[in-house]
């Protein structure tokens, strides 16, 4: 199930983690969608539920930027 964020665009799971990770940067919105995604009844995969996981951790480690 698509996640839409506020500039009315369609991104799926995988589209969003891979912006993150590719950016090295999360922003607030990003961080939200994540959110978003992991508490609804959205059904992800166990490789989409594992990058968000990684997100965070990299998050916890400072190795992804977070942007306000």
């Amino acid at each position: 199930m698509p996640w839409n964020n506020q500039q009315n665009s369609t991104t799926t799971p995988t589209q969003l983690i891979n912006q993150i990770l590719t950016s090295g940067k999360l922003t607030h919105l990003q961080y939200l969608g994540l959110m978003s995604i992991i508490l609804s009844d959205t059904q992800i995969n166990d490789l989409e539920r594992h990058q968000i996981n990684r997100i965070f951790d990299y998050v916890q480690n400072g190795r992804l930027t977070l942007i306000p």
